[in-house]
């Protein structure tokens, strides 16, 4: 019970504090008058990245970058938003377009390893069926094998995402697109995502502990 309240807690706090931030930043207008779109393309031209394109996608807080197609993609909010937690979104994920033109290590490492964990994550049911519910060997196994690769994935997203959330504060403040006094919601809305990411860790290491646990009472 207790590592079921490890796996599940962390995730939920993180995400209430999340839409919680964002819920107020949203309706907070940056004094800019810019829009994510508009943020975005200025960072990027600013830093000399012209091959990156910016897109509108439908999915509610699917903002990303995809470095192997070089798009950045805005959800709607953040694409047409004027709010501080637009300009902030929008920024922190043109800081991975700078991680990826400057191959920042840690993204190189999280772009070799996601074929893997893509690949990996289609076992999750035979894990969650096999391993948890009937305690079968071979797949409690398979999930301790699953579960390690996703926790190294987890580790290596920490930086970047630390990363690019720090990119974003200095070049906001930098470009004039956030003034100081409009910064705190900034970090508000960035600090609060990037406890999501520590969170899905949290919980990523918790399951292995818990199959590895499961895999010594077997024995």
């Amino acid at each position: 019970m207790l590592l079921f309240a490890v796996i599940l807690v962390p995730g939920i706090l993180a995400q209430i504090r999340v839409q919680a931030a964002l819920k107020k930043y949203s309706q907070v207008r940056a004094r800019s008058g810019r829009t994510g779109a508009e943020a975005a393309a200025e960072i990027l031209n600013d830093v000399g990245i012209h091959d990156v394109e910016i897109e509108r996608t439908n999915s509610f807080l699917g903002d990303h970058y995809d470095p192997r197609t070089k798009k950045l993609a805005l959800s709607p909010d953040v694409y047409d938003g004027e709010s501080v937690a637009a300009l902030g979104i929008a920024a922190h994920e043109t800081g991975h377009a700078i991680q990826h033109q400057h191959a920042y290590a840690p993204l190189q490492a999280r772009m070799a390893i996601v074929p893997s964990t893509m690949f990996v994550s289609k076992f999750m049911p035979l894990v969650v069926i096999g391993g948890f519910w009937f305690h079968i060997p071979m797949f409690i196994n398979l999930g301790i094998a699953v579960y390690t690769l996703i926790v190294i994935f987890q580790l290596i997203t920490l930086p970047v995402e630390f990363d690019a959330s720090s990119r974003a504060k200095v070049i906001l403040q930098k470009s004039g697109l956030i003034a100081r006094d409009e910064m705190p919601g900034v970090n508000r809305v960035l600090n609060a995502a990037a406890l999501t990411y520590v969170a899905a860790l949290i919980a990523a290491a918790a399951t292995l502990l818990q199959l590895v646990m499961l895999s010594q009472r077997r024995r």
